[in-house]
């Protein structure tokens, strides 16, 4: 009768493993494909899209990056989720800019110098890490940035740091606005990755660092005031 059992729980288990790599090749190929240059790097985006689509149910629009050539994106900022999203509405890597104190927190910074992270030294040399992003988008990259640089709740208003302002201004590339929503664990970096949430990425019409108006542009987005001209 042991036996018996044993070979029932191995037939189960063998069927649900089949079952389970017939529903991930499933989602993979439903899942839009971003190239990092590194399998293992490709397979975590893979893994991070369909987080973020079926947990998170995430609700948005491809961001339009050009094929090639630098990009900039800028969104306000609620939770650790922000980046996850904005990768998984991707299908070019995105290089974030990241505080020193969380780059080098144990067991994370595999991650974020795969990524391509840039860690910003905010009590010494910020502007270090700006020129690196400058850079970056010079030799075609496409650069995410917070504005606010931290958490903002949306009952809160911070006003935009100037280097978030004076890296749009130095670019001559487009700059793909969008606003972060429905997260529920916000203010938090576990929290909002681990809360269930109704992800929402709204995304606007593109602007461009030289436009006389992006500072204003810049506040109402993170504000959440910013009119959406995009047709539907």
């Amino acid at each position: 009768m042991h036996d018996l059992f044993l070979s029932i729980m191995m037939i189960i288990i063998l069927l649900l493993m089949i079952i389970m790599v017939v529903l991930w090749r499933r989602a993979k190929a439903r899942t839009p494909k971003t190239e990092w240059g590194k399998s293992w790097l490709n397979f975590l985006d893979i893994l991070n899209k369909l987080f973020c689509q079926y947990y998170h149910r995430l609700k948005y629009i491809p961001i339009a990056l050009p094929a090639e050539g630098p990009a900039l994106i800028v969104a306000n900022h609620v939770s650790g989720l922000d980046p996850m999203l904005l990768i998984a509405a991707s299908q070019r890597p995105i290089r974030f800019m990241i505080a020193r104190n969380q780059y080098d927190r144990f067991g994370r910074t595999w991650l974020f110098k795969g990524i391509g992270c840039i860690p910003v030294e905010r009590s010494t040399h910020p502007d270090k890490a700006l020129r690196v992003a400058l850079r970056a988008l010079q030799n075609g990259e496409v650069i995410a940035l917070f504005p606010q640089g931290t958490f903002t709740l949306p009952h809160e208003r911070r006003k935009i740091k100037r280097g978030g302002l004076w890296l749009a201004q130095q670019v001559n590339c487009p700059i793909y606005p969008v606003f972060i929503s429905g997260i529920s664990g916000m203010g938090s970096v576990i929290r909002g990755i681990f809360t269930r949430s109704h992800a929402t990425l709204e995304n606007y019409s593109l602007w461009y660092g030289h436009d006389d108006n992006i500072k204003a542009s810049l506040q109402a987005l993170v504000d959440g005031q910013l009119k959406n001209d995009r047709p539907e």
